[in-house]
Order: structure tokens, then C-alpha cells, then sequence
């Protein structure tokens, strides 16, 4: 699902992995059909996915027109 992907076009997520000052890979996932964007973390035996917020709670949408369709 959040994978390697040989045809990107095809899958549902985005993926774009983000400098971070700490050993543990970060990326925010993207999903394409409904723009919610997610954090993913993953280091060493352990990783976690869980939805990005805004200051009032609310899940992020990315904009339709910032995310490749």
C-alpha cells in the first residue's frame, strides 16, 4: 500500500519523505482521493502512522489543486 510503487500514477498515496534533526525516517503520505495527509515514522523493530492535525484538531486536507491527481 505505502510501498514501492513502479507505476506511481496508479497508487492512491503520495509519499514525501521529510528532513528531521533525529535518526528516525519521517514521511507524510498523502491520500490522493480524499487529501487527508498522514505522518509516518519508522525506526528500527517499531513505526506508526497517524493523521496530521491542525491547531484546532482537525484532520489536514492538502488542497485539490496541490495534490497530483
Amino acid at each position: 500500500m505505502f510501498g514501492r510503487n513502479n507505476n506511481p500514477e496508479e497508487s492512491r498515496f503520495e509519499t514525501e519523505q521529510i528532513k528531521t534533526d533525529g535518526p528516525i525516517p519521517c514521511h507524510i503520505i498523502t491520500d490522493k482521493e480524499t487529501g487527508v495527509q498522514y505522518l509516518y515514522a519508522w525506526g528500527g523493530a517499531g513505526g506508526g502512522v497517524t493523521p496530521l492535525l491542525d491547531e484546532n484538531g482537525q484532520v489536514v486536507i492538502k488542497s485539490r489543486k496541490n495534490r497530483s491527481l
